[in-house]
């Protein structure tokens, strides 16, 4: 059921971390988005991912304005995706929509001595991140193989941090891929694309070992600013991480960010990026916005291709019930912009 603003959908989480430094960010993002081709459709529609608070960040004062667009927040009740959604019927003209809202955003790096590990088990609101999707296979091809050799180690920690290690000796940054951060297909990363691909391939590689090996892993789908500075960040969609560790709670790991330091800065062996290696293990200090959460197979209210997303994170519309090629700024104009405090 769409729900309209009235009631501002933020929530503050409130989290304490034991001998942790972060750096803390706070700024506007402001969404920009132009639907060219619709202005003579007789319907046209935009999902927009809706930021959250969480432990890593605080978003706040939420604004949208539009040009008779009918507007509400809503959510996949499978998957969780939280979005934003817009309809224009019959519109005088381009179809337009900004959405803007305060970020505080402070991610952290956790030292090796606050990575604690219990028995405990595991919550049940994490289990799911346990599964296997249509789109992450993990009891066949390379999962069920290289999953034997991590299942042998002691820890969760243990078994991770294998992983990490595994995902980086066999994938590299591909800038040959066009499609934005990839297709989140690790199947095809591997096997067909020999390891090749962008942030959403390389971390949906690591994902799905995690989930083969026990370990409760999701997707984070958001911007990484690098070096955090004001201006447009529309190329700074990312994708990373995150797993769970009884105990400690989530953890972050970004194999995708070291694999393009490597090509950036043309070192060809992991052994020698050890400076990278260990800066994206277990969380950095970079500006980090989420988006959204592990938002696989995500099917979006009233839309008329009904084929589950791969993944949600980079704005989707669809005109008179066809989708828009989100990759087109022909026909799909959208920006995003950081202006820091």
């Amino acid at each position: 059921m769409r729900k309209f603003f009235g009631v501002l959908l933020a929530v503050a989480v409130v989290c304490s971390f034991a001998a942790v430094s972060f750096a803390e960010y706070k700024g506007t993002v402001t969404f920009d988005v132009n639907l060219k081709d619709a202005a003579k459709a007789d319907k046209a529609e935009l999902w927009l991912p809706y930021p959250m608070s969480d432990a890593n960040q605080t978003v706040t004062l939420v604004d949208v304005k539009s040009n008779g667009a009918k507007v509400g927040v809503e959510n996949d009740p499978k998957g969780g995706a939280v979005y934003l959604h817009a309809t224009w019927t019959k519109p005088a003209e381009v179809p337009s929509l900004t959405m803007s809202f305060k970020v505080d955003s402070h991610y952290a790096k956790k030292p090796a001595a606050a990575l604690k590990e219990t028995k405990d088990a595991f919550p049940p609101e994490v289990r799911k991140y346990l599964e296997a999707t249509p789109s992450l296979p993990i009891d066949k091809g390379f999962c069920a193989e290289a999953s034997m050799e991590f299942l042998k180690k002691d820890t969760i920690l243990e078994k991770a941090q294998s992983i990490y290690m595994w995902v980086l000796e066999h994938t590299f940054r591909d800038e040959s891929v066009k499609e934005g951060c990839g297709l989140g297909l690790p199947e095809r990363t591997i096997s067909e694309k020999s390891g090749g691909g962008k942030c959403a391939d390389i971390s949906s590689v690591f994902v799905a070992l995690a989930r083969a090996s026990g370990i409760p892993t999701r997707d984070v789908y958001g911007l990484r600013v690098d070096p955090a500075k004001s201006g447009e960040i529309t190329g700074n969609y990312h994708c990373w991480t995150e797993f769970y560790v009884p105990g400690t709670g989530w953890v972050m790991a970004d194999p995708a960010d070291v694999r393009k330091k490597m090509l950036n800065e043309k070192i060809e062996k992991v052994e020698d990026a050890k400076k990278w290696v260990d800066f994206f293990w277990a969380g950095d200090d970079l500006l980090r916005i989420a988006l959204n959460r592990d938002t696989r197979e995500t099917v979006l209210s009233e839309s008329t291709e009904k084929t589950p997303l791969t993944y949600f994170m980079y704005p989707y519309a669809e005109i008179d019930g066809k989708a828009v090629d989100w990759f087109s700024p022909k026909t799909f104009e959208f920006k995003v912009n950081l202006a820091l405090d």
